[in-house]
């Protein structure tokens, strides 16, 4: 049985949580609760001001209250290795409205997710912006590291909404030039779009230097195919239906969506991208591991 805090990392419960601002706060804490209880106990202090010591480092910068409550020794950061500026970036295409179950949509699970990474990189003092596009970049939050910046992101992803076609890779190429310094761009989209294009976009965005992790947010639906005999199915962009045998066709889409996925994470890896295939079944802990992890690793 999950804890009373983890339980917040389930998207089901999430979902009765109206408030973006106790979203956030809710998944952050069920997450380092998580940490606490794993094999990853100690990363939680780690991510946030420390790092572990390597041979070399002085022995007189060991924080040995740290090592008094891990058995582990770590070094305390000076600001200017923590500051890392990211950006989230939100799509905002009709398909992320798209939910099966009446849980979270995808652009609901899109949003508590940023909102929690942006919960946690204002409190880890890294300044985070946000953009969001559909045909084009429409909203623009410059990256700030102060606490008011967490108010000013959560209003803005409160009031977003999905709609309509989307352009991602022209949108991307247009993050890309809007970007000055190196930072780490988060993406969150179901990148139902022609994939070379976009491929060619996220590489212009390492090629310029920055660190990309892609968050692939499908419906659980989507990704499961949980549908039997005939069943009519809607385009959530063009509103086209289409009827269609579920039973006849359920190997075959299941073998698309994972050649789908499987060219994304080949790609992103050649490019040293870091890709997460995530659905709105799944809970949020997965995608703030990678994150951290991307933390680390820059730092």
């Amino acid at each position: 049985m999950a804890a009373p805090v983890e339980k917040y990392l389930k998207p089901e419960v999430i979902r009765q949580v109206a408030r973006l601002d106790l979203r956030a706060k809710f998944i952050v804490e069920g997450f380092i609760a998580g940490l606490h209880a794993s094999p990853f106990q100690g990363f939680s202090v780690e991510f946030s001001e420390h790092r572990k010591y390597s041979p070399g480092d002085n022995i007189s910068d060991i924080d040995w209250n740290v090592f008094a409550k891990t058995d582990r020794f770590y070094i305390k950061k000076f600001q200017a290795e923590t500051n890392l500026t990211g950006y989230l970036v939100m799509d905002l295409s009709g398909s992320m409205g798209y939910t099966y179950r009446q849980e979270l949509t995808k652009f609901e699970y899109g949003i508590s997710l940023a909102a929690a990474l942006a919960y946690l990189m204002i409190h880890q003092q890294d300044p985070v912006g946000l953009m969001a596009f559909d045909q084009k970049v429409s909203q623009s939050l410059a990256p700030k590291s102060k606490r008011t910046q967490l108010a000013s992101i959560l209003s803005v992803l409160a009031k977003l909404q999905p709609h309509g076609p989307t352009e991602i890779a022209k949108s991307l190429h247009q993050v890309a030039s809007m970007l000055r310094h190196k930072s780490l761009v988060m993406i969150f989209s179901d990148l139902l779009a022609d994939s070379e294009p976009i491929i060619k976009a996220l590489h212009r965005l390492r090629h310029a230097g920055h660190d990309v992790i892609l968050f692939h947010i499908l419906d659980e639906a989507e990704a499961k195919f949980p549908f039997d005999g005939m069943v009519e199915l809607e385009d959530n962009e063009t509103h086209e239906t289409l009827l269609v045998d579920a039973d006849g066709v359920k190997a075959d889409y299941l073998e698309e969506v994972a050649a789908f996925r499987e060219g994304y994470r080949h790609d992103c890896f050649r490019a040293r991208i870091d890709y997460v295939p995530l659905d709105t079944g799944m809970p949020f802990d997965k995608a703030l591991m990678s994150y951290l992890l991307n933390r680390q690793t820059r730092a």
